[in-house]
């Protein structure tokens, strides 16, 4: 079944592989009036119900194919200066000869009622007019179809149908005995956008509120460095970029000045010895207490001590976790140590074998299944690094065909790191925070391709991250 946010997902990314809204809008009411001729008749008196989003376009898309064979009525839940979308106002424009207030509008004189009044928005209280709405078609004893979803389906008060017209896929909650009759209609999303990563998965991205304070859109310790120190400042960096208000960084003691002096937002804490190890696990998870989610792996090095102390780190570890470079192979040791652990692993096709004892097959539909069911025997989500990525909780699976072989330059990977682990720590779920990630990270390394071509550098990559962020949450607001 589809959850309800995942068809906002599936509309924005067909819009992104050129499938227009009007298209599905389209398509969607004339589907909806199809099953009502086919179920109902014609002849009949309707009145289409309608909210102000694309619930609402659908219906006066429904409402126009209806009109050939019935006596059609559009009743409005607010003046039509309200529509909230370009998509519906055009719909809108095409039917507002027979579109009417819906105040004071006796329900129970029509043999049928559509009801497009909310749709699949992101709610958990029905509101006025809506309250009152939805009480008055449930009152009427009138047929009733909802489009897509009954209205108020998940909440204390809903629509009671005896058809549904639902468009995709089942919608996450849906029974016969919520919806009634249910109708699964196809109304053109192409099948990449099912399959790939869009501009469409920021709509899991968490927006900051408008009162928020420091600290409350995220916390993250990096914990990195000794033999190398530009890779957890990237990571550090990109995190920054991609919207935490703090990022710490833990690192053995010759790598704090190098560090400290990348940038004065990074606030770093120097470690005991030349190299991260037993010494250090005790400060550690203090730093780990301070903050919301954890990166692990970033230029800490391969040596014996360095390996043990991650894997106790890790298996310490209470919060959310991004096991990047140099921490895989120490996990790959004790895959014990993930047990119960919310945790994106970021592996390149070397690390996926290192940490699966398989290599990644070339073939895409080979390497997607395989990274499914690693992420599956893990009970982590993996985030296969590649040409094409490979995103995937071992149940869901995504692929990203962002980014460009110029970025095949060292720290493309600890930004993407520190860009997972940001949004992880702003309570994204481990799924939808690698995929946004993969997503956003190729994305701001094509733009950065566009300007500078196999010149990029990491930190150009970094730069582009907010040029991402601005396109496509935009989009969403």
């Amino acid at each position: 079944m589809l959850p309800f946010k995942e068809v906002r997902v599936l509309d924005i990314n067909s819009e992104h592989l050129g499938v227009p809204m009007d298209a599905l809008m389209d398509n969607a009411g004339e589907a909806t009036a199809e099953v009502i001729l086919t179920e109902i008749g014609t002849g009949k008196k309707i009145a289409v119900v309608c909210g102000v989003g694309n619930n609402a376009g659908d219906g006066f898309v429904a409402a126009r194919n209806l009109t050939r064979h019935n006596d059609v009525t559009v009743l409005l839940a607010h003046p039509p200066s309200e529509i909230r979308t370009e998509s519906a106002k055009r719909a809108y424009e095409r039917v507002k000869h027979i579109a009417s207030s819906s105040v004071g509008v006796p329900l129970s004189k029509f043999d049928v009622i559509v009801d497009a009044l909310l749709g699949t928005g992101n709610y958990t209280e029905v509101r006025e007019p809506y309250r009152t709405l939805i009480n008055r078609i449930n009152g009427s004893k009138t047929k009733v179809v909802s489009i897509d979803v009954p209205s108020g389906l998940g909440t204390d008060l809903a629509v009671e149908p005896d058809i549904t017209v639902t468009f995709t896929e089942m919608k996450e909650g849906m029974t016969p005995e919520n919806s009634g009759k249910i109708f699964v209609q196809d109304i053109g999303i192409p099948a990449d956008a099912h399959r790939y990563v869009g501009p469409g998965e920021f709509a899991y991205y968490p927006i900051r509120g408008a009162e928020s304070h420091k600290g409350q859109n995220g916390r993250i310790l990096v914990i990195g460095g000794g033999p190398f120190t530009g890779a957890p400042a990237l990571a550090g960096l990109a995190a920054y970029r991609m919207g935490v208000d703090l990022v710490h960084i833990a690192t053995p003691a010759p790598s704090f000045g190098p560090i400290s002096s990348y940038s004065p937002n990074l606030i770093v804490h120097g470690l005991v010895d030349e190299t991260l190890n037993a010494k250090d696990i005790k400060p550690v998870q203090q730093l780990i207490g301070m903050v919301d989610a954890v990166l692990i792996g970033p230029g800490l090095g391969l040596g014996r001590g360095t390996q043990e102390a991650v894997r106790k780190i890790v298996k310490a570890c209470d919060k959310p976790l991004v096991i990047d470079a140099d921490a895989i192979a120490a996990v790959a040791e004790d895959l014990s140590v993930l047990e119960g652990k919310t945790a994106v692993i970021t592996p390149h096709a070397k690390e996926f074998e290192t940490l699966t004892g398989e290599s990644l097959p070339k073939d895409l539909e080979e390497r997607a299944k395989a990274v499914e069911e690693a992420a599956r025997k893990l009970g982590v989500v993996l985030l296969a690094k590649g040409h094409i990525d490979v995103v995937s909780d071992g149940h869901l699976t995504k692929l990203n065909r962002t980014g460009n072989p110029g970025m095949s330059v060292g720290g493309t990977g600890d930004v993407l790191a520190g860009e997972v682990v940001a949004l992880l720590s702003k309570g994204t779920t481990a799924y939808n925070a690698a995929r946004i990630s993969a997503f956003t990270n190729g994305k701001a390394g094509d733009l950065a391709f566009e300007k500078l071509g196999y010149s990029l550098m990491a930190t150009d990559v970094i730069d582009n991250v907010p040029e991402v962020l601005r396109r496509y949450l935009k989009r969403l607001q």
